[in-house]
């Protein structure tokens, strides 16, 4: 089977695993072009940071700034693996329901439920693994950007 084959065998879920990853993976590519720029952020703190106003709130409203899309990853990558497993609880509904209209004369009448079982959670899998690990890496970086910057800035 080729790739589109698993895809179509998978189902809806799976195409809407497909429109995640991709909605995903378009704020991943995001931010990882702009966030790595950590002295050019800091910079831009630096001259946002007004007298009148608290320093601590003003990074912190510029790392609000900064999180913008995360929440997205963030879900994407808890969600991916239900969506995932719900694929599964219906490919094996699917056997079952073939099991109790045929009986269990013949195994192959239960594959097809199975075979989308095991697609979706792999999908589902497949989609939550790197949105979690764009997510855990994109969290520390904006976690050392602003140390960096409460450092810095207090030192004015």
């Amino acid at each position: 089977m080729d790739l589109m084959e698993y895809i179509d065998k998978g189902g809806v879920i799976v195409y809407i695993l497909i429109f995640l990853n991709v909605i995903g993976f378009t704020i991943i590519l995001w931010k990882f072009f702009t966030l790595p720029r950590k002295n050019t952020i800091i910079n831009h703190i630096k001259n946002k940071v007004t007298n009148n106003s608290s320093i601590n709130s003003q990074i912190e409203y510029e790392v609000k700034k900064l999180e913008s899309g995360l929440t997205i990853i963030k879900n994407i990558a808890t969600v991916a693996p239900l969506l995932g497993l719900l694929g599964t609880v219906i490919g094996v509904y699917k056997s079952f329901e073939a099991i109790t209209q045929n009986g269990l004369g013949d195994p192959t009448i239960f594959s097809n439920g199975i075979g989308i079982a095991l697609i979706t959670t792999i999908a589902g899998l497949i989609v939550a693994i790197p949105h979690q690990i764009a997510y855990n890496h994109f969290i520390s970086l904006i976690d050392s950007i602003e140390l960096k910057a409460k450092k810095e800035i207090s030192e004015l």
